[in-house]
């Protein structure tokens, strides 16, 4: 009983040093990209409220969560899935949105936080969602890159998390698909992901 209570409280001061973290990398981030207004809380939305609207509303600076971008008004913006999977987007990167006069969308990411990867396994839960497991943690990932990557649960998955706190969502990397001989402890070869610029603007017609 004893250990199982050392346990938990380790646990907890694991948390709360995790939380500490992601504080601490949220406010550096908007020092830097805002000067003095750098005050925001640690969650996405309150990082979202320090940034700005521009040009009448035509251009929206805001904080990717997973899927979409969350502008200063706390709305959420769609982000088109094949444009955050080649970027890598992670949670709390900083975009800018120009909404141009036909109504079309187009994305930049502006401010990247610190990235880091870790090797995980694809699975999937009882309601079809996909998540990779990896370092005793779950993510869930987009189903774009998954399916350029022709991924199966089961197979290994690089992904890319925030080097600082925890999130939910996680960018794929790359995939090493399980071969037929698995069973026998082999994989196939590395499938890796596309190259190209990851800060290419992506034009989306509404």
């Amino acid at each position: 009983m004893n250990d199982d209570r050392t346990d938990k409280l380790a646990l907890i001061a694991q948390m709360i040093d995790s939380a500490e973290n992601s504080i601490q990398s949220a406010k550096h981030l908007l020092r830097e990209l805002l000067g003095a207004r750098a005050d925001a809380g640690p969650g996405l939305a309150e990082k979202a409220k320090a940034l700005n609207v521009l040009s009448g509303g035509k251009v929206i600076e805001g904080v990717f969560d997973g899927q979409n971008m969350i502008g200063p008004d706390n709305k959420q913006y769609p982000v088109p899935a094949n444009y955050a999977s080649k970027s890598k987007l992670v949670e709390g990167d900083v975009l800018k949105l120009t909404i141009a006069d036909d109504g079309s969308f187009i994305y930049k990411q502006i401010g990247p936080v610190e990235r880091k990867k870790i090797l995980g396994i694809l699975s999937q839960d009882e309601n079809g969602q996909y998540r990779v497991v990896g370092e005793g943690k779950s993510y869930k990932v987009l189903l774009a890159s998954l399916t350029y990557f022709k991924a199966e649960p089961g197979d290994e998955v690089t992904i890319v998390i925030p080097k600082e706190g925890s999130v939910t969502w996680a960018a794929v990397e790359n995939v090493i698909k399980r071969s037929q001989g698995a069973a026998a402890g082999e994989t196939s070869a590395p499938v890796l992901s596309r190259s190209g610029d990851e800060d290419e603007d992506l034009d989306i017609k509404e």
